[in-house]
């Protein structure tokens, strides 16, 4: 399945399905946690959140292209992902997107 964040496909004419989304509330343990709060100290990239968003982005699309999959889509068009904090050390991704059918020309 063709997945971008364009609302076109070169060579390629669409039809609408529906707005798929996929979605993951995902959390570090308290050890990451601990580690992160050192690291505000001194500065620079707190690598276990961005392991952890890295990691919920996957599983967002992923979770996406299944819920196209469901209408039987060949790509999914104007992919976009949001993020929002939902309790502290606890994020939510989402990503959002239309599933298109690829008409034959």
């Amino acid at each position: 399945m063709v997945i971008v964040n364009t609302d076109y496909i070169t060579g390629q004419k669409l039809q609408v399905l529906s707005i798929v989304r996929g979605s993951v509330v995902m959390t570090k343990h308290i050890g990451s946690d601990i580690g992160a709060s050192f690291k505000t100290l001194v500065g620079g990239e707190i690598k276990a959140y961005t392991d952890m968003l890295n990691n919920a982005r996957e599983i967002a699309t992923a979770r996406m292209m299944e819920d196209a999959a469901r209408f039987g889509a060949d790509a999914v068009v104007n992919v976009r992902y949001t993020t929002s904090s939902v309790m502290q050390g606890a994020s939510e991704i989402l990503a959002v997107g239309t599933a298109v059918k690829f008409i034959q020309q």
